[in-house]
């Protein structure tokens, strides 16, 4: 197995580098990264801070991965988060890299009592549904009348949370070896949930797409506190990915696509294809960031393990889709009251945000629609402009003023990308027993690294770790 290092020890590299917090290297080293990603980025500028020579082969144009700011179609100063949007504060690497590189970031606002919550074809404000629970007509059992989905899960899991704050990883340890085997529905169920109130939490909470993933998935979220205090970027996300180009920009290869991989007991191989033909790169290490669905189509011409062949291929990913509205005025603001927080519905667009995405502009962007799973895969099977007429017509059911307020729309699939793959790594029930020692673990000289290969699964803050954990393990290597 890699080693393993706690958070102290990565926050030292950020703020020291690898040098100070683990001594010099037995002499530089070559290594090809695969990936400008966050994990890529990460992995590169710290190897480049300890006296190492790094290329980052990337197939996009521009680096980023899945934090993907759209600046177009909208109109100048505009823009749309198709990837990550939002930050944890309680996500201290990241954190960490923002206030190194002194980006500003501003709240981002997870909930407001002004906001609307349309189910069963009414439409009532948040407070509303917050002080009479009982009117969006769940069928739930006596005894959870009259109270909100989410204020039992709090109670349910309170004693699990209890349990890490008292007994730290070894709590972590004993929930994992519990519960890793169900799924969010089965673990509802298990603690006794009606079928109503799991509906409820399905709609309320945003979780009814994602009922057969990993309940471990969820639970990690709600004991980390990551939606209780978040923030995000002034000006667009991709300002963080952009902060490591003054030391990275000559290091990077665009339009370099992984084609195959090799390795000899010196040497780590990289093939890769551009317009104008293919190449390799070869190095002492290589840092493979790519995830697991674009690596399942690339050749390794010398096998990996049987138990990383397994990862790779049964490794869940899962879709995401959004779908953007530039408005010629701010009326959530200025009619409805409604300044942050998301709306939650029914319909097919299920979950609406009120964005402050170029506010100054006095212009702005709503994210019309955000969905998972299969709730994605059907904004997917429809062509763009289909996508943003259906989208049009369910958000003016809660909404009338966005037919004369709407100006251009925009939508993004990211199961559709052929460099992703999918959204997210979300473990299926099992697989994190199953897999994950194996998704971290190297293969000779190739060390792998991306969300997919943390815990911190669909955040900024697993690509980080894992390019911190790649870049110590390459800087240690024999």
């Amino acid at each position: 197995m890699p080693a393993e290092y706690s958070t102290p020890e990565y926050v030292d590299v950020i703020r020291r580098g690898i040098v100070p917090a683990f001594g010099p290297p037995s002499r530089p080293k070559r290594v090809i990264i695969v990936g400008a990603g966050v994990a890529g980025l990460v992995a590169g500028y710290e190897l480049l801070r300890a006296g190492h020579d790094p290329l980052i082969l990337e197939a996009r144009n521009r680096v980023g991965g899945r934090i993907c700011t759209l600046r177009e179609p909208f109109s100048n100063g505009l823009y749309g988060e198709a990837g990550a949007m939002r930050i944890p504060r309680a996500h201290t690497l990241t954190m960490m890299y923002i206030d190194r590189f002194g980006l500003p970031t501003t709240d981002f606002m997870m909930e407001s009592d002004q906001t609307w919550v349309h189910i069963g074809g009414v439409k009532r404000r948040l407070a509303e549904v917050r002080s009479n629970p009982d009117a969006l007509g769940f069928e739930t059992a006596p005894a959870e009348k009259g109270r909100l989905a989410g204020d039992i899960w709090a109670e349910t899991i309170r004693p699990l949370v209890a349990q890490i704050e008292r007994d730290g990883q070894a709590g972590w340890d004993a929930i994992y070896a519990e519960y890793d085997a169900y799924s969010v529905r089965e673990f509802l169920e298990l603690k006794g949930w009606s079928e109503g109130l799991i509906e409820m939490f399905g709609l309320l909470n945003n979780q009814e797409a994602l009922m057969n993933s990993s309940f471990l998935e969820l639970f990690r979220e709600e004991a980390g506190n990551y939606y209780t205090n978040m923030c995000q970027i002034v000006g667009g996300m991709d300002r963080f990915v952009h902060a490591f180009l003054p030391e990275l920009e000559g290091r990077i290869r665009y339009g370099a696509r992984m084609v195959a991989l090799d390795q000899t007991p010196d040497q780590a191989i990289v093939h890769y294809q551009t317009m104008a033909g293919r190449f390799q790169a070869v190095g002492d290490d290589a840092v493979i960031t790519a995830p697991f669905p674009v690596l399942r189509h690339i050749e390794v011409i010398k096998p990996f393990s049987r138990a990383k062949q397994r990862a790779i291929r049964q490794l869940h990913y899962d879709a995401a889709a959004k779908i953007f509205f530039q408005c010629r005025r701010r009326f959530w603001e200025t009619d409805d009251g409604i300044y942050g927080g998301g709306t939650v519905t029914d319909m097919p667009i299920r979950n609406l945000y009120y964005t402050d995405w170029g506010k100054e502009t006095g212009r702005g962007v709503l994210l019309a629609s955000y969905t998972w799973s299969e709730d994605a895969q059907r904004w997917g099977s429809l062509t763009p402009r289909d996508r943003i007429e259906q989208a049009l017509e369910n958000v003016a059911v809660i909404h009338p003023q966005i037919t004369t307020e709407f100006e251009v729309g925009a939508s993004y699939m990211w199961h559709d990308d052929e460099f992703a793959g999918g959204a997210f790594a979300l473990f299926e029930p099992g697989q994190q027993t199953l897999l994950h020692d194996a998704i971290i673990e190297p293969e000779g000289r190739f060390h792998f690294a991306g969300e997919h290969a943390s815990l911190y699964h669909a955040w900024i803050q697993g690509a980080i770790e894992s390019g911190l954990r790649a870049a110590i393990a390459v800087h240690r290597a024999p």
